[in-house]
């Protein structure tokens, strides 16, 4: 059977065409474009593996045990989910809904799950050295990325977020710029929020490195972060979300970074919570400038970055340093 969603025994009243694809499309919206691709993958996973759709509680329970070994818990989940979907779609019986898959899954998480891998921050002194290399060799790619790092820095934008930046997006105000973000991660539904980035200094300053590079690439509306050719030729389609981590690591790695193998695209934003609670920055201003929704969150940020600072057990060496200093 087909594994796209179908509607059309809903209900009589939407036999129509019209209303059919009308619907169909609003369907189609309500999930987001990447978490659509996700679940198509999953499908054809689970059916490349040997599994017949629509599937019985067995052949999931099958499944799961086949792939507990290699996969992910958190993948397995989200496969678990991708088949609910189709079922619940397709007007079948849902073969996830049971007390056994929902036992197998447990026991899969508490056998196989690990800690998540995370990326290291991006911290100030490395982008200040990585924007130094890139000052040092003006060319097309090189003032791009200056303007892609440093305003994904100090906006804590996420890679999705910066690819999708438009000229349009931009209000140039007098303290910096004001930047529209149509739609992101925590905003499905695109009521639209605001990044607000002022004026740097010497060392670093988003607002200058986005104006020298729109200005050098003359782009007058559409994607402001696009792919450049070997031949320097700018292009009118924006880079893609994984070109950010590329980027990144090629730059850190040139300017002599440590753990520059390690970053990614999320080490600038998790930089930006690091540095800023390190600074003194308010929990409220952090998740303000980085919309992030869930305290917990940031919390995690703030934590990884002062494990050492107010650290019990310095306190206890400190103490133990004095008493025998004292002592003796």
């Amino acid at each position: 059977m087909s594994t796209k969603e179908s509607i059309s025994d809903l209900s009589p009243v939407l036999s129509a065409p019209s209303s059919q694809h009308g619907i169909q499309n609003y369907i189609h919206s309500a999930t987001s474009h990447n978490t659509r691709l996700a679940y198509q993958a999953d499908i054809r996973h689970f059916e490349r593996w040997g599994g017949s759709l629509p599937a019985t509680t067995e052949t999931i329970l099958r499944y799961l045990h086949h792939f507990a070994p290699t996969l992910k818990p958190s993948t397995l989940a989200r496969r678990l989910i991708a088949l609910k979907h189709w079922h619940e779609y397709q007007g079948f019986p849902d073969p996830t809904h049971s007390p056994w898959v929902t036992k197998t899954m447990s026991g899969i998480t508490r056998t196989h799950a690990k800690p998540k891998d995370k990326a290291p921050p991006l911290l100030p002194a490395q982008l200040i050295q990585i924007v130094d290399h890139l000052v040092s060799i003006p060319t097309a790619q090189t003032i791009r990325d200056s303007a892609l790092l440093q305003t994904g820095f100090l906006g804590a934008l996420r890679r999705s977020e910066l690819v999708e930046l438009h000229v349009e997006h931009i209000d140039w105000q007098s303290q910096g710029m004001e930047i529209l973000l149509p739609s992101s991660k925590t905003d499905q539904m695109h009521t639209g929020q605001y990044c607000a980035i002022p004026y740097g200094n010497d060392s670093l300053c988003a607002v200058r490195a986005l104006q020298r590079w729109i200005e050098y690439a003359n782009i007058k509306a559409g994607p402001i972060f696009r792919r450049v050719y070997r031949n320097s030729k700018i292009g009118n389609t924006a880079i893609t979300a994984l070109s950010v981590n590329h980027i990144l690591k090629k730059h850190a790695l040139a300017a002599g970074v440590d753990n520059a193998k390690e970053l990614s695209g999320h080490s600038l934003r998790r930089g930006f919570a690091t540095a800023a609670s390190r600074n003194g920055v308010s929990l409220q201003s952090i998740m303000r400038q980085g919309r992030w929704k869930q305290v917990s969150t940031v919390m995690e940020y703030i934590e990884a970055a002062g494990r050492f600072e107010n650290n019990a057990a310095d306190q206890v060496l400190k103490n133990i340093e004095e008493t025998f200093s004292e002592e003796f």
